[in-house]
């Protein structure tokens, strides 16, 4: 059975994920079914825009689907990961960079590969049910996707902060972090849907949006930006110790169970992305980078073993959190010379 329906209605081409089961997590297939309908509705003077939701009530995409990342990995075989990532990647570029309006209708469950699928287009629409993180820390990885992309350009020092924590965002949240624009209750997205594809254009999106909820993220800028303004892993950690409020203690504890290497290379990599030269192509080309690298050196299939496989939340990370080695953080953001992210296919 397909993961994913891909159809015209009116003037939108209609992209919806089907794996509801499996709470949407995109597979490779489903990057390149997504990739080749982008390429077809390029220049079909048909379709004037693109419309991406999801099936089932819980999530739009809760991340990519792993787990044969990790029976490849674990066997020597690092070539599945390094491909899926590389197309992943380059679809993800071509949603940022389309030149047609693309609208995304993220409810519930939106992590990391369901960020790269819906947080790169232009119209970005978020509801009541919306829980939007990048949790690759947890699991030994890093901010990919692009998430790196928004994460670097967060207000203040956000992107550190849910870099790291891998805090979910409710609705108001995700649109002062920048990983959203618009706020429409989930009820109204049919007759929303119906409107774009007959329009061909977002005029009835802005109509339909509706004042964002608050932010909570946003009361505690001041605080977060001060607890994570280190320029190292070492730093924050050190700032979260003395501080003696509750959201520190609370990141704190988070920290202390995510990888301590992923931590490290998330905030040089943010730290580096940060700034007017920023593209997606940039940001992208610098997360593959550490995707090349990270079940040959780090701890993505340790991670991937103790959150998904055994489950038994005790996974044994290579450093401790308070001796990454510099080293090892400039190693995994070497470039990789002829094995550089490219955005044309092979």
């Amino acid at each position: 059975m397909s993961q994913t329906h891909i159809r015209t209605e009116g003037r939108a081409g209609r992209i919806t994920l089907t794996r509801p089961e499996a709470l949407n997590a995109l597979s490779y297939d489903m990057c390149l079914a997504v990739e080749q309908a982008l390429d077809d509705w390029r220049n079909d003077d048909s379709v004037a825009m693109i419309i991406i939701d999801a099936e089932g009530p819980k999530a739009f995409c809760a991340g990519g689907d792993i787990a044969e990342m990790y029976h490849t990995g674990t066997a020597g075989d690092y070539a599945y990961g390094r491909i899926f990532w590389r197309d992943e990647y380059r679809m993800n570029a071509k949603l940022a960079e389309y030149p047609k309006p693309i609208v995304s209708l993220m409810h519930g469950f939106t992590m990391g590969g369901g960020v790269g699928l819906g947080g790169h287009v232009g119209a970005r629409v978020v509801c009541e049910s919306s829980q939007i993180s990048m949790p690759e820390c947890g699991i030994g990885f890093v901010p990919d996707v692009g998430g790196s992309y928004i994460l670097a350009q967060a207000p203040g020092r956000l992107g550190e902060y849910l870099g790291l924590t891998a805090v979910r965002m409710g609705p108001g949240d995700a649109i002062h972090a920048g990983f959203a624009d618009h706020y429409i209750l989930q009820d109204q997205w049919h007759a929303l849907i119906s409107a774009l594809a007959d329009a061909g254009d977002l005029a009835p999106l802005k109509a339909a949006a509706q004042p964002a909820p608050d932010s909570p993220i946003a009361a505690q800028q001041a605080e977060i930006d001060a607890l994570f303004d280190g320029e190292g892993l070492q730093d924050v950690l050190n700032t979260l110790r003395a501080s003696d409020t509750d959201l520190a203690a609370k990141s704190l504890k988070t920290l202390m169970r995510n990888a301590p290497l992923s931590m490290a290379v998330t905030l040089e990599m943010i730290h580096r992305l940060r700034g007017p030269g920023l593209t997606i192509r940039k940001a992208l080309e610098m997360e593959y980078r550490v995707s090349h690298r990270i079940m040959e050196h780090g701890d993505f299939l340790e991670g991937i073993r103790a959150q998904i496989i055994d489950r038994d939340r005790n996974p044994n990370w290579k450093h401790a959190h308070d001796s990454v080695p510099a080293v090892a953080v400039s190693q995994m953001l070497m470039p990789l010379g002829a094995d550089k992210l490219g955005f044309e296919e092979d």
